[in-house]
């Protein structure tokens, strides 16, 4: 893809990918083992500059694009799914502040790129996922406050962020009109983290449930209008989606990589198994999905940086591209046989930390209906 990239792109993906392979790849492991937020490789990150890649130099950014961003992404993940999604967090936390945010907590995008403020996004709750607007959360205006009450879910580093995006309902009977988005500091009073999810895959995000028992905020942490979060957090699907698949393709590219170097090591039947036809088809499978996730990704990305509206793309790209690598990853670890159930090889691990793709940042059914009435809108 090297033709299609910018120097500036070329450049910067030299850099994730020296990264990546020099101080992600050999911690990946670990990480997945001991379940620990990597610090010191999220603060290499950050040195690098890479928080701020699709960010504008005005904002403290690199001044890159999206295109950056997925090209960056694919590297980091191809290292670490677990680290590529640790990149996404402060991705797109400076570049919602950016779009959104008031003087006041745009005050914070400085400490996110350079990796001293950790941020995370709290939008599901235990009963509410794919339906937004039925959070149960409210922000109730008393004076210059807001007093936020409601638990959410499956917050990615809830329990180490020191500001959270809280998603609330100012107004609880106005629907998806009532949510509003409001900067929450975690040292302020009744904000109670719950205990670290124990999940499948995915290790090391600090991943937990936070309670906001009548937490007090001041209003000039809104951000955004009050009532526009619900408008404001499906613009930023779309980036968000472009990071979910480009982690997924990092994850699949690994993959075929580990298969290759195993098909054509291993023997079987008196030659190596890469020259049974079987295996073959199979590598050839990933390697042609492989390159069309990557289009996808790439010319949706290529559409966002251009400022047109991109929700059928970014939906068929992470539709695409998590089926894809689910599928891939799964093959890939066929051709490694017993081995490849085995947590000494590296494709254990991916067939663990891909399944989350299919179901982050919209499902892939929630992808699936997008496209239908994208398309719908289209021929009607």
């Amino acid at each position: 893809m090297d033709q299609f990239y910018s120097e500036e792109q070329r450049m910067v993906r030299d850099t994730a990918r020296k990264l990546s392979e020099n101080v992600v790849a050999p911690a990946a492991a670990t990480i997945d083992r001991e379940d620990e937020f990597p610090r010191e490789i999220y603060n290499a990150l950050a040195e690098q500059g890479l928080f701020g890649v699709a960010l504008s130099e005005d904002a403290g950014g690199v001044g890159l694009d999206a295109m950056a961003a997925c090209i960056v992404m694919e590297e980091i993940a191809r290292g670490s799914g677990a680290v590529g999604n640790a990149f996404a967090i402060p991705v797109e936390a400076a570049i919602f502040l950016d779009h959104h945010g008031s003087e006041t907590t745009k005050g914070w995008i400085p400490g996110i790129l350079d990796g001293s403020v950790i941020p995370a996004t709290a939008v599901t709750e235990p009963d509410t996922g794919s339906d937004v607007a039925a959070m149960k959360t409210t922000a109730i205006r008393d004076g210059d406050e807001y007093v936020i009450k409601g638990t959410k879910a499956w917050v990615t580093f809830g329990q180490i962020a020191d500001v959270i995006m809280v998603f609330a309902k100012t107004d609880p009977e106005a629907g998806h009109k009532g949510i509003s988005c409001i900067l929450v500091e975690t040292d302020r009073a009744g904000v109670i983290k719950g205990k670290s999810e124990d999940l499948l895959g995915m290790h090391g995000l600090a991943e937990c449930m936070v309670t906001f028992d009548e937490v007090r905020v001041p209003v000039t942490n809104l951000i955004g209008p009050e009532g526009g979060a619900f408008k404001m957090a499906m613009g930023n699907f779309n980036f968000a989606r472009l990071m979910m698949s480009s982690m997924a393709l990092g994850m699949a590219q690994a993959a075929m990589e580990d298969a290759i170097t195993y098909a054509n090591d291993r023997k079987q039947f008196g030659k190596p198994i890469f020259e049974h036809q079987a295996i073959q088809f199979m590598i050839a499978d990933m390697a042609k999905d492989i390159s069309a996730a990557r289009l996808l990704i790439h010319n949706a990305a290529k559409l966002y940086d251009a400022g047109h509206s991109i929700a059928m793309e970014a939906a068929q790209a992470k539709l695409f591209t998590t089926d894809m690598a689910q599928v891939h990853i799964s093959n890939a670890l066929q051709i490694h046989g017993g081995n490849g159930y085995s947590r000494e090889f590296r494709i254990e691990r991916l067939f663990r930390d891909v399944r989350l793709s299919q179901i982050y940042e919209g499902t892939n059914q929630i992808q699936r209906m997008i496209i239908a009435r994208q398309v719908q809108k289209a021929y009607s």
